[in-house]
């Protein structure tokens, strides 16, 4: 296949849920760590929904393999079973014994026995049900009796429900309100935006071994986040086979063209739309509008007059995502002293081309900049975190404003250098005056700066490799 092609260990886009593979961007991390507290903190019911393929069994895998060891789980794949049966799979699950044909209230009882014994060890058990959407209601009432097995103070059964959008259908029924009721957190897993699928595809290929630029252009994730409607299987596949028929031409440069062939080689790819209520449709409608008089504006702030005054400054700064604060709008960089001569130096260590006079450095060469004040006053034995290298300097740009995101910009430091004869550029994070400083920062970035496998670096060995290229 294509994984010597592109330097991978393993498959990066199979299907089946695996742990290593799992992508916390896409609010997926936030809602496991919520499942997790939930589920550790006695809350009863919890639901969560999604589209098909947008990850549940995924998450609950994950879910199973991250929780603490005195919490014992039981999985029910097949929930569409009657009332007495869903009692009998989860005593048989936990393997209670009781006989096939016993009745409803000695396998209730034997339950309960075994929920009140665990409860005294100090444990908890909770039933993982998957594809709720297509169980009976008379079986979901059933559920919510099972919620009622309860001490004075704490529940001794969790139950967490995984479905698809229909399940919230179905507990809308008037006959069923006595269950949602008793739901104490509802999650809804949301298709993935196009930055998303950029982050989710990069993550995976890191994960199987990859470690090379990027191989999906701007072009071919838009071409993708519209094929597959933003959900990861979708996503899975089609990146896969894109794979394959980049690996068929004997090239590394994923095309539009492998991503459309890839689609129409899918069986989804007459089916794109996520199915939307009713009710949504105007408001869809209104934002794409919105979006549109957005873009109008802010072509005409940018190429208008050109009026630099305090009040145009203010209208450029409140051109800012709906839900992002306006101080995230765009990261604020201190000037440094000397800046062309310091950029000047920089772009002497490489073969990329300076900066057209007269331009205002971007954010590259600020960084670039700042990197070498700073390599020129820290101690030797200061730290700092290498995230990546890279030869493309229009990628480094993307990376960089990518990074921001997670981190202060001010904090990333940017020299240029030589790695396997060809130009490139590196980037670090922080500036820590010893190593336990700096390992512990490494362990808290996001799991999408970890995709590479940041490294530790002294400024003495950075200097050192810097004088080493330039007598070189």
């Amino acid at each position: 296949m294509y994984y010597s092609h592109f330097g991978l260990s393993e498959a990066p886009f199979k299907i089946t849920p695996n742990t290593e593979f799992f992508f916390s961007g896409g609010n997926r991390g936030p809602i496991l760590e919520a499942l997790i507290y939930a589920i550790t903190h006695g809350e009863g019911i919890v639901k969560v929904t999604g589209e098909v393929g947008s990850g549940k069994t995924m998450l609950c895998t994950m879910l199973q393999a991250r929780l603490p060891r005195h919490i014992e789980t039981v999985y029910l794949a097949h929930p569409n079973v009657s009332p007495e049966e869903i009692l009998h799979a989860i005593a048989f699950e936990l393997q209670l014994g009781p006989a096939r044909g016993a009745a409803r209230l000695e396998v209730m009882r034997s339950l309960q026995d075994y929920l009140l014994k665990r409860h005294a060890e100090g444990k908890r058990v909770v039933v993982f049900v998957e594809e709720s959407q297509s169980m009976p209601l008379a079986t979901l009432e059933e559920i919510r009796l099972l919620s009622n097995l309860e001490t004075r103070n704490d529940k001794l059964l969790q139950i967490v429900l995984f479905g698809q959008p229909e399940l919230d259908d179905n507990l809308r029924r008037s006959n069923i309100r006595q269950l949602r009721e008793r739901i104490v957190h509802s999650f809804r897993l949301e298709p993935l935006h196009a930055g998303e699928i950029r982050e989710y595809v990069m993550f995976r290929l890191r994960a199987a071994g990859y470690r090379g630029p990027d191989l999906f252009s701007a072009a071919v994730i838009n071409y993708m986040a519209h094929a597959s409607a933003g959900l990861t299987r979708r996503v899975n596949l089609i990146a896969d086979k894109a794979l394959l028929a980049a690996f068929s031409e004997n090239t590394h440069t994923i095309k539009l063209k492998h991503v459309q062939a890839a689609v129409r080689d899918s069986e989804f790819s007459q089916h794109q739309t996520l199915r939307l209520k009713p009710q949504l449709a105007w408001g869809a409608a209104l934002m794409l509008a919105g979006a549109a008089i957005g873009a109008v504006v802010y072509a005409l702030i940018q190429h208008g007059s050109g009026d630099d005054s305090p009040a145009a400054a203010g209208a450029k700064s409140t051109l800012v995502a709906p839900d992002q604060p306006a101080a995230a709008a765009a990261p604020t960089v201190p000037a440094v002293a000397k800046t062309s001569a310091a950029a000047g130096s920089a772009v002497s260590m490489g073969k990329f081309p300076p900066r057209p006079p007269g331009n205002e450095p971007g954010l590259v060469e600020q960084r670039l900049a700042a990197t070498q004040e700073w390599l020129a006053n820290a101690a030797q034995t200061t730290y700092s975190i290498q995230l990546m290298g890279i030869d493309n300097e229009e990628q480094m740009k993307n990376h960089l404003n990518d990074i921001a995101k997670f981190v202060e910009v001010n904090r990333v430091f940017l020299y240029r250098t030589i790695a396997n004869r060809k130009a490139s550029l590196t980037v670090l994070y922080g500036s820590f005056s010893d190593r336990r400083a700096a390992q512990d920062a490494l362990e808290k970035l996001p799991p999408s700066l970890k995709a590479n496998r940041p490294i530790l670096r002294t400024v003495r060995g950075i200097r050192t490799e810097l004088e080493q290229h330039r007598s070189s």
